[in-house]
């Protein structure tokens, strides 16, 4: 990936972070967290991966924030100096979820190793 993606990719993360806790209004979107940002190689397109606190609201945060993506667009071309601000995706990243259930299994294993030396 070269150099300026990446830059454009925190840029990004980092903006949209600012926007969604000081701008948007809906309520439900000022607790998510943006977790990485994918922008297409000819900036066209931007995928955002973010995380919710409660895991049952996330189809609802999705539409909301799908909904908010114009205005955050706006806001993100008024901040960052680039010709076209690319649309924007969000999606959920599921990665900490699996590292989560992956950190569970660990666990597991230890405690049954565990039972397995005392016996």
């Amino acid at each position: 990936m070269n150099v300026k993606i990446e830059r454009l990719n925190s840029q990004f993360e980092k903006e949209i972070s600012m926007i969604l806790q000081t701008e948007v209004k809906d309520s439900d979107i000022q607790f998510v967290t943006v977790t990485g940002c994918e922008i297409t190689s000819d900036l066209s397109f931007c995928k955002v991966y973010f995380t919710v606190l409660e895991d049952k609201n996330r189809e609802k945060i999705l539409e909301a924030l799908n909904k908010a993506s114009s205005f955050i667009r706006g806001q993100l071309s008024q901040r960052i100096e680039i010709r076209h601000t690319p649309e924007l995706k969000f999606i959920y990243d599921e990665s900490i979820e699996y590292g989560n259930h992956i950190e569970k299994l660990i666990q597991e294993v230890h405690k049954k190793e565990e039972l397995e030396d005392k016996n």
